[in-house]
């Protein structure tokens, strides 16, 4: 299925993309304090070795994915007044 641009969506389908981004962003930020949890009982138990790695390229990778940048979806949303 072809991805629309943001201009081409309908009110109710931008809504769902805000809400969307919403969901994805508090679920990014439990893993990363859970993976952040293990990190730090790992140095806790002074067992700082390549499982502790493990949890750290995992933090980087959600950090990385959650940066696109949206700034076009909440602008259409503000000229829509949808927001």
């Amino acid at each position: 299925m072809k991805q629309k641009k943001l201009s081409e969506l309908t009110d109710g389908e931008l809504l769902q993309a805000a809400k969307k981004k919403k969901s994805t962003a508090i679920t990014n930020a439990v893993l990363i304090g859970f993976l952040a949890g293990i990190i730090f009982f790992s140095v806790a138990k002074n067992t700082l070795g390549f499982l502790t790695l493990i949890p750290l390229f995992l933090i980087y990778k959600l950090v990385n994915n959650s940066k696109y940048d949206n700034s076009e979806l909440e602008d259409l949303l503000k000229e829509r007044g949808l927001k």
